[in-house]
């Protein structure tokens, strides 16, 4: 890649490495759903736009309805899950468990699309939901609400859980994309996409809004993971597809996790554990097998 578009590849990772970040800050007002919902509206206005590009807005209205459906799969129900989960445990380890979606695309391409991994990229399966194994069960990677016993872990273990639901929601929506948007404009799908969420999270936000005012930086932070992490990411991604293709502008997966832990270890005070890190890179390894990023000849048998 060139120097400037390693440039925007970094800026990327950083956007969406702050997500976790401005998620805890919205979320402990505003809830979880609303958080969402706030976000995707937002983030739908930002981009509104881009429909003024040619030919986006016909490519949207031939494709409307897959397009605002795949938005509810694909933003409002894992930027729920993943609100619920910044309020339980850290964000570093939220965005270790967000590293998991390469995998759980990888799943739901094999049993829907029949789309059968190679044996590399099966070994990568198996580790990369190792590493996850491990991350759940190994109770120092627990340090998010510094309350002690079963009720807090019980409620670490739900948010974790959250977190892998949200990256089968990313997972199916890969594969419903590829499915039934092939060839739709970008542009038409980051912005209807957002719509799409903000339509089916509508009444869930209004019935549980805050009863209490919510403050200036609270409102803030959501306008910034809206407009950074959410509009401007977008866009930044499909430009790093676009010119250097999807395999690796998948790579900036591995990435996010290292600025959400700086982020929470700067900002919020959160501790980065030894456990965390082993089982972060256990995930890396796991996710460059499953993607293909990395090949093991030795393994490689059939379609990849």
């Amino acid at each position: 890649m060139s120097p400037s578009l390693i440039a925007e590849f970094f800026l990327l990772a950083a956007l969406w490495g702050s997500s976790f970040l401005f998620m805890r800050l919205g979320a402990a007002e505003f809830g979880a759903l609303p958080t969402a919902g706030v976000r995707v509206t937002l983030a739908a206005l930002f981009l509104l736009p881009v429909f003024l590009v040619k030919g986006v807005w016909a490519d949207f209205r031939q494709r409307a309805r897959p397009i605002l459906f795949v938005g509810l799969l694909n933003s409002g129900i894992p930027f729920a899950l993943f609100a619920f989960a910044v309020m339980h445990i850290t964000t570093g380890l939220t965005s270790i468990l967000n590293a998991t979606v390469p995998l759980s695309g990888a799943v739901v391409a094999w049993l829907w699309l029949k789309d059968r991994p190679s044996g590399s990229r099966m070994l990568g399966l198996l580790i990369g939901f190792v590493g996850v194994a491990l991350l759940v069960v190994g109770k120092s990677g627990f340090s998010a609400t510094g309350v002690a016993g079963a009720g807090a872990t019980g409620t670490t273990l739900l948010a974790m859980g959250a977190c892998l639901l949200a990256t089968l929601c990313y997972g199916l929506a890969a594969s419903f994309t590829k499915r039934y948007l092939t060839g739709a404009h970008p542009l038409a799908t980051a912005t209807g996409s957002q719509m799409g969420a903000a339509l089916g999270l509508a009444l869930p936000t209004l019935w549980l809004w805050p009863s209490q005012p919510v403050s200036l930086g609270a409102w803030g932070a959501l306008a910034a993971v809206a407009l950074f992490c959410t509009s401007i990411a977008y866009i930044l991604f499909f430009r790093i597809i676009a010119k250097a293709g999807p395999s690796r502008a998948l790579t900036v997966t591995f990435l996010v996790p290292v600025f959400a832990l700086m982020y929470g270890a700067l900002f919020l005070g959160e501790s980065i554990t030894s456990w965390m890190v082993l089982c972060g890179l256990v995930i890396v390894c796991g996710t460059a097998l499953s993607t293909g990023l990395v090949r093991l000849r030795w393994l490689e048998r059939g379609p990849t």
